[in-house]
């Protein structure tokens, strides 16, 4: 029985090229691979917990204030992104303030309208109106019309 199974492992090594060695070699590395990467994802936790307040009972004074600086630095960051934002939606309002007043002005040309200068009044540009006022102190007069 071990001579068939000594042939089998002869000839599966020479068909594939594969040693048991190189077997527990590469199971090894895998074994540490996943390990270190363990380690990692632990690490990884205990900083998020961290930041978000919790499990903080262990810290020396140097610690949290290295985890303060941190903390200020990304809210620099985050401060600094959130007034990009919007500084840059403000002048996507401008621009469409800008076209809308060009639009709003093109429509009044189309309509007939224009803007009195002295007041926001619209009137049809045909309608140029006159009137007269006559003030008159007293008891009213008669007029012949």
């Amino acid at each position: 029985m071990n001579k068939t199974i000594d042939r089998y492992e002869k000839r599966v090594k020479d068909a594939y090229g594969i040693s048991s060695k190189a077997v527990e070699q590469n199971m090894q590395n895998v074994k540490e691979d996943a390990h270190s990467m363990g380690k990692k994802i632990e690490f990884l936790e205990d900083s998020k917990r961290k930041l978000l307040g919790h499990g903080l009972e262990p810290c020396s004074v140097d610690d949290l204030q290295l985890l303060e600086n941190q903390l200020e630095r990304s809210l620099c960051r985050i401060t600094a992104r959130k007034n990009q934002i919007f500084m840059e939606q403000i002048e996507k309002l401008k621009e469409e303030e800008k076209r809308l007043g060009e639009e709003n002005a093109n429509m009044r040309e189309k309509c007939g309208m224009r803007l009195r200068e002295s007041s926001d009044e619209l009137r049809p540009r045909n309608m140029e109106v006159e009137v007269e006022t006559e003030l008159c102190i007293g008891p009213p007069a008669r007029r012949n019309i």
